[in-house]
């Protein structure tokens, strides 16, 4: 089967969350089940760009402007990827963020409808993610359905942060993809009274899914739904949701060689510490006392005013915090700031730093995640394959990866199969409570620390089982 992946990043070459993550990991799933696969992303500045080919030319046109369109390929670990070279939209310093997303991924969008009519094989299935390719599918269905190259191909939408709609005004549709002016008017493609590209993809797209069964069922409910539950209600029947895998080869204490020391589930005691040992050492904190991280993009939705109080709860009450992670000016200044009233318990690095945060997740003993939304998450997954207990707030899929710790005394330590700490609501109270619980069982309950520890490292992680279901999904579409 020929699959073509779209998206506005992927690793090994962008990226800025754990859309880029999925995207790799799941076009090398996808290769390894025997399917030819093509990822398609745009030419950044930040790209290496080394060992690339410039295999196609075309032009693409939106009404009275022609873009001179260049094509790289390379290939990595089984998957073919293309790159669109458009450097007034794509050489930049940032991928997001700019006055002009919406016409800069617009034209992503035709690049890879022009890019499919060109490739030597047919394409099957094509998998768009979030916003950036959402529009990809109702191009295939409204404007190609004449083209047999593409009106054959059957279209998977995932959608990984529903915050992001796509919008862009009435007026521009016509401009940016020679669209009808009906599929506004209709309400195919409305949405707050604007065009949206990840509402077009809802409505077009032959199957739909969403990075866990959770955040699904709360993109249902007019609660949580961004907006986007009506829609979805319709569609509630080609609508899935499977939960990320991770890469168990990068992300691997067995194999990792970023950290201090290797270890697996069965030296973990004394290689764990060990990690614990020398990174307090380099930041000066104390090893004997609980080490909490903080690894994450420092944003509203990560929960960052319960991060405030946890963080200077644990911090006056005997334990350590280490936070490697940037965003939010205000959110920086804060953790600053802490550190500097408490400077013996607290440790911050301010940005991103790949080799450090897989230190951190080896060294740490606890993982603070207590997000407003989280519809999938990486972060808690990693922390519990390197013997970290993420404690969570029990929303999409940290409420399906994380089993958490309850209060019962009739329960045998054997029959434990807590992998980490959660609570509900979000809540002060409950959340410096269940960083409470942690600390106690830490400091007294070693046992049971140790049995939940084996439990998350034990824990299936891999991509290959994401896969099977997202293959299952698109065997039922034929």
């Amino acid at each position: 089967m020929n699959i073509l992946l779209a998206s506005g990043e992927t690793l090994p070459f962008s990226k800025t969350g754990g859309l880029a993550d999925v995207c790799f990991a799941l076009g090398k799933e996808y290769a390894k089940e025997g399917n030819n696969v093509f990822i398609v992303s745009p030419l950044y500045k930040k790209v290496d760009r080394k060992k690339f080919k410039k295999v196609y030319e075309f032009n693409i046109y939106m009404q009275s402007r022609c873009f001179a369109t260049e094509i790289y390929h390379t290939k990595r670990e089984g998957c073919h990827f293309y790159f669109v070279k458009y450097d007034e939209f794509f050489n930049l310093d940032n991928f997001y963020g700019y006055f002009n997303d919406g016409e800069r991924f617009a034209y992503f969008q035709n690049a890879v409808i022009e890019l499919i009519k060109h490739l030597p094989v047919l394409m099957d299935v094509v998998h768009v993610h979030d916003w950036q390719s959402a529009m990809i599918p109702c191009l295939i269905k409204v404007r190609e359905k004449d083209n047999p190259v593409l009106n054959k191909i059957k279209t998977v939408l995932t959608i990984h942060n529903p915050a992001f709609k796509g919008y862009f005004g009435q007026g521009s549709l016509n401009y940016f993809f020679n669209l009808p002016d009906w599929l506004y008017n209709d309400g195919k493609i409305r949405l707050d009274n604007q065009v949206s590209m990840l509402k077009a993809g809802i409505v077009y797209a032959d199957k739909i899914t969403t990075v866990s069964p959770t955040h699904r069922e709360e993109l249902l409910d007019p609660y949580s739904g961004f907006g986007l539950q009506y829609d979805l209600r319709l569609r509630e029947n080609d609508f899935v949701g499977i939960v990320n895998g991770m890469d168990t080869k990068f992300f691997n204490p067995k194999y990792d060689e970023s950290i201090y020391k290797k270890y697996t589930v069965r030296n973990y005691k004394s290689e764990k510490y060990a990690n614990k040992e020398a990174f307090c050492r380099e930041y000066h904190l104390d090893p004997s006392l609980p080490l909490f991280a903080i690894i994450t993009r420092l944003s509203d939705q990560k929960g960052l005013d319960l991060l405030y109080v946890m963080t200077e709860f644990i911090s006056y009450t005997g334990g350590n915090i280490a936070l490697i992670g940037s965003g939010e000016k205000d959110a920086e200044n804060h953790f600053m700031e802490l550190k500097n009233r408490n400077s013996k318990h607290i440790s911050i690095y301010l940005g991103y730093n790949e080799a450090l945060a897989h230190k951190l997740y080896a060294a740490c003993d606890f993982l603070l995640m207590p997000s407003k939304f989280e519809p999938c998450g990486l972060s808690q997954v990693i922390a519990q394959s390197y013997g970290a207990l993420p404690i969570v707030r029990l929303t999409g899929g940290l409420k399906d990866t994380v089993n958490p710790y309850v209060i019962d005394q009739n329960t045998k330590l054997n029959d434990v199969n807590f992998t980490g700490f959660g609570f509900t609501n979000y809540s002060f109270i409950d959340a410096v409570k269940v960083c409470g619980e942690a600390m106690n069982v830490y400091s007294t309950q070693k046992k049971l620390l140790d049995k939940m520890i084996v439990n998350s490292m034990k824990l299936d992680h891999t991509w290959h089982t994401s896969c099977q279901k997202y293959l299952d999904l698109i065997k039922s579409m034929f």
